[in-house]
């Protein structure tokens, strides 16, 4: 096993900024409000709103008139000189929501991967285990994670992760609709399919309240130190 650091920072570009240049890390980039385009070497891709791009190269983030916010997901060896500050992009602000160590095979291959999550009124996520680990942030309403022994409650703008193999239950509350997005790393050959398995076998058969919008997933190589 090797030890990477997942991490997701939120990006506030003011409209007719000047472009923020990325390196070259796995990385997804979701847009949370306003509209970005996304430069690299081939070319260009408008990514309005509630969209998401997946990526690995050296990248230059432009926003519109309006000011954007965007969600950062990046994969990063422990050891690698950059930190996800946009210190070099005035006007530009950058905080780290979470940072995170994980632990992947370093003989396997993997794929990164980018969704949302919808819940109605007072649903539920079942007991469950995922394939590989990821980093959720609260877009709406409110979800209680229980695992380890521990629960923790999470409101809107809100991250944690889950490291896959340990059992999760997560009601969400009564009060409005719950939404998440996630990133996480998942084994290439769960491509196109669901990384969930419920821990209990009376829940499988439980009709399922969330709703899944797979925004991309991307086969990736793990980065070395």
């Amino acid at each position: 096993m090797a030890v990477f650091k997942l991490r997701l920072f939120e990006d506030v570009l003011p409209g007719n900024n000047q472009p923020v240049f990325l390196p070259p890390l796995n990385r997804v980039l979701y847009v949370v409000e306003g509209n970005i385009t996304i430069e690299n070497l081939t070319g260009s891709r408008y990514q309005p709103a509630e969209t998401a791009w997946l990526g690995a190269g050296d990248i230059a983030m432009v926003p519109g008139n309006a000011s954007a916010r965007v969600w950062r997901w990046e994969l990063a060896p422990p050891a690698s000189d950059w930190d996800g500050h946009l210190r070099s992009a005035p006007g530009a602000k950058s905080e780290c929501k979470l940072d995170q160590e994980i632990q992947l095979g370093s003989d396997s291959q993997w794929l990164m991967r980018c969704d949302r999550v919808e819940f109605p009124k007072g649903g539920t996520a079942y007991t469950h285990v995922h394939q590989g680990p990821g980093i959720r942030c609260c877009l709406k309403g409110e979800i209680t994670i229980e695992a380890g022994g521990h629960t923790t409650k999470y409101g809107r703008g809100q991250a944690w992760l889950e490291h896959g193999y340990e059992p999760v239950l997560a009601p969400t509350t009564d009060r409005e609709e719950t939404a998440f997005v996630r990133c996480f790393i998942l084994p290439r050959g769960i491509k196109g399919r669901s990384s969930i398995r419920y821990v209990h076998p009376e829940d499988a058969a439980k009709p399922k309240p969330q709703k899944y919008q797979i925004f991309g997933e991307e086969f990736i190589d793990l980065p070395s130190s």
